[in-house]
């Protein structure tokens, strides 16, 4: 089966499932707040409840580059399979969690083993699939990303129905489960130019570093990440609140809504970006930058909307923008770095992501308590203005792939 014309895409849709869950696993917690507040009194707070989803994305970007140098170096089946399977444990866990401090040391957990994933999942992915291909199969990944977070959206609902310690056990044990059949049906494969001798463990990470087309790919992935996050986190929040609607109803809602319309985005800038670069080498670019040209009217709207199709429509548009620039940051580093050195690269730009993501997250807790969350909301686009021109301006490729003729 590994060598089958379709195995690629095997890979896709084996990986899909588990990028579901890495996400399903840690959003559950956003739209079960509610719920497990009734046990747990300090999430009544919502800096203490930033705190919780904050310490997530530190440790998480903190891990990100050690797990992408780990990446390159080392059988990334068992990687993906034991970081889904540690993962899964630590969500077992929470459904046993009493106290904050026991929630907030899990969460700690979960971030280094979520972290092992994403660089090691779409490198492999990458090197399963060439460039008349590749943004389609890291866009149709990215939504599993995308349904996990809708999904977790119904963690409330769940919650509600039946008890949210439930709700982390059976989620727990769906993702153990899944993690065997990973290890039976999963397959390494590196191209045949990854084959030689490994260099030393830091030897990519400075190669990294001393590619200048790195930095400005890794500032315009952290810069999106900022609203990206804050999308994740605190949109459920902005629903209710504007809305004035309970959580179970405005955790679905602002969830579904961004994963649908990104799994859109990731259907159109994925084949796109693959017939576009065909053309012209700019074109994983040119398609990015329109995709996230189209979130900054829609944070604007998010920040003001007061009305159900208002919000909606926000929604929906920053949801195909995102989802056109997601599925092409992967394949963008794959014109500019070595195959070798890919997940390393990747880790790196996560790390830059999720510290964003970090500072977001906390920041609109506090945002949240003094209740201008709609208007930070509104205010992020500026930053989403400036990292478009930013990537059209000065990142160049000369090949569709790295070390690929221009023709």
């Amino acid at each position: 089966m590994k060598n089958s014309k379709y195995y690629p895409w095997v890979v896709v849709g084996l990986l899909w499932f588990v990028a579901l869950l890495n996400y399903l696993d840690r959003q559950m917690l956003s739209t079960m707040k509610p719920a497990i507040q009734q046990s747990i009194a300090e999430l009544e707070s919502a800096t203490s409840f930033g705190r919780l989803m904050a310490v997530f994305l530190w440790i998480y970007g903190l891990m990100s580059p050690v797990s992408g140098i780990i990446a390159d170096r080392i059988n990334r089946k068992y990687l993906i399979v034991g970081s889904l399977f540690v993962w899964s444990a630590v969500t077992l866990l929470m459904g046993y969690a009493t106290t904050f401090n026991q929630l907030y040391w899990l969460r700690a957990v979960m971030g280094i083993s979520e972290a092992l994933y994403i660089p090691a999942g779409l490198s492999l992915i990458a090197d399963y699939h060439q460039s008349r291909t590749r943004s389609l199969a890291v866009g149709i990944h990215m939504t599993g990303l995308y349904m996990g977070q809708a999904l977790g959206g119904f963690g409330a609902t769940i919650a509600a129905t039946f008890s949210w310690q439930l709700t982390f056990h059976w989620f727990g044990l769906i993702g153990i489960v899944y993690a065997v059949v990973l290890l039976l049906f999963l397959r390494e494969y590196r191209p045949p130019v990854q084959q030689q001798a490994r260099p030393a463990f830091f030897s990519g990470i400075k190669l990294v570093f001393l590619l200048l087309p790195f930095w400005v790919i890794f500032l315009y992935f952290s810069i999106p990440s900022i609203p990206g996050w804050a999308i994740k986190n605190w949109l459920p929040t902005l629903f209710s609140g504007t809305l004035n609607v309970p959580m179970s109803e405005a955790g679905p809602l602002a969830t579904i809504t961004t994963a649908l319309s990104s799994f859109i985005g990731v259907l159109i800038g994925g084949p796109l970006s693959d017939r576009w670069v065909q053309r012209n080498l700019k074109g994983r670019i040119y398609t990015s930058a329109i995709g996230l040209s189209m979130t900054i009217p829609a944070l604007l709207f998010l920040g003001i909307g007061n009305s159900p199709a208002f919000l909606i429509a926000a929604a929906f548009c920053f949801g195909v923008g995102f989802g056109m620039f997601d599925a092409n940051n992967m394949p963008i580093l794959c014109q500019f770095v070595a195959p070798a050195n890919r997940a390393t690269a990747y880790g790196l730009m996560n790390m830059g992501g999720v510290f964003s993501g970090a500072l977001i997250t906390d920041f609109l807790g506090k945002s949240t308590d003094a209740g201008h969350l709609g208007r930070d909301f509104a205010l992020m686009s500026l930053v989403i203005l400036a990292a478009v021109a930013k990537l059209l301006v000065f990142l160049r490729p000369v090949g569709r792939d790295f070390g690929a003729p221009s023709s």
